[in-house]
């Protein structure tokens, strides 16, 4: 009876422990394939650093398609047909006007000024507000952040504004309505729909992302011009969603460990881009036949000058975004006090 006994209060203890570790599974669709350098892996390296410090809730990583199309995250994770969705905010933008601000804005912040923006001024409470007076059921975290884009991938040599005027090119967020004004027809494509579309010509041109990352999903076999520098995404931000919902019922130290895997993420995936991006621009001109352009002063300005009036008119339109973009060039102007000041000029020949 005795051995009855223990074994009958040994169950009962180990069925005990069992539910204290008992985790809550949250089913994560990423916008970008996890084969894909730095914008892939940042969604598994955040699963894993979740999953490595958390007892009470883990992530399982699911790419594009496999539970909701690229483009459906958002209204997914909404309605709670996914838990979670590793995106980015630009995505939105035909949904919600003032979306990419949270994601790119052409010649506006670098890393550092836009994590200064969205983490120690108003940034992340304006970001959830936006989700929020939108109807969005989502709670969402900064999870990550990539230094400039290269400006595009073209079949044909741009030397001039004309030269842009009929084109038709896959282009994202805020940049594409800068191309709009300027004769270009842009569409968005998730990335692994672009190769097929310059493939056979569906469009002409394309930009998606860093050079290592743009070499995998193979535009240099298409296009042999490529642009620089990426005044449409100076820095691009990315986003944890997470049902609202289900982040509720999550205790505070499971909040806590999502928000520190997430600002850890910050790091290693901006590390990534920063470390191997120039050894794939060597093997575009060296190996794929690339040549590598940089846009003329004039063109630069073009493109700002238009940007400026995109960005004037959206302010006119969407009072969201007004007052957004009014915060975020208030806090531009006095962090240029510091940041024309502290930073080296890069010399030049190096």
């Amino acid at each position: 009876m005795k051995l009855k006994a223990i074994a009958l209060a040994t169950t009962a203890a180990l069925a005990t422990t069992g539910a204290a570790n008992a985790q809550e599974v949250l089913e994560m669709t990423s916008a970008f394939g996890k084969n894909l350098p730095i914008l892939g892996t940042a969604g598994v390296d955040f699963v894993e650093k979740i999953n490595g410090i958390s007892e009470e809730v883990e992530f399982e990583h699911f790419d594009p398609g496999e539970l909701v199309p690229t483009l459906e995250a958002l209204d997914a994770v909404s309605n709670g047909s996914v838990d979670a969705a590793y995106t980015t905010a630009g995505y939105w933008q035909g949904k919600i006007t003032a979306a990419s601000l949270f994601a790119a804005v052409p010649f506006g912040p670098e890393a550092g000024e836009f994590l200064a923006w969205m983490l120690y001024d108003d940034g992340a409470e304006m970001f959830q507000r936006m989700y929020d007076d939108n109807g969005y059921n989502v709670h969402v975290l900064p999870c990550g952040i990539i230094a400039p884009e290269t400006s595009g991938w073209f079949k044909t040599e741009i030397n001039s504004l004309e030269d842009l005027e009929g084109l038709n090119m896959r282009f994202f967020g805020l940049g594409a309505e800068v191309m709009q004004r300027l004769g270009v027809s842009t569409s968005l494509l998730a990335g692994g729909d672009i190769f097929p579309a310059l493939e056979r010509g569906a469009i002409d041109a394309t930009e998606f992302s860093m050079p290592r990352i743009d070499a995998r999903l193979g535009f240099h076999q298409i296009a042999k011009y490529n642009y620089f520098p990426g005044w449409h995404q100076p820095a691009t931000m990315f986003e944890l969603l997470i049902n609202k919902d289900r982040w509720e019922d999550l205790d505070e130290r499971s909040q806590k460990q999502i928000e520190v895997a997430c600002l850890a993420n910050i790091t290693t995936n901006y590390a990534e881009g920063e470390a191997t991006n120039f050894q794939a621009m060597v093997e575009n001109t060296e190996q794929n036949g690339v040549t590598i352009k940089t846009w003329s002063p004039e063109m630069l300005a073009a493109f700002e000058e238009n940007w400026i009036a995109v960005a004037e008119e959206l302010a006119a339109e969407d009072a969201y975004f007004k007052e957004v973009w009014d915060d975020l060039q208030e806090f531009r102007a006095g962090y240029k006090t510091w940041g024309d000041t502290i930073y080296l000029p890069r010399p030049r020949g190096e």
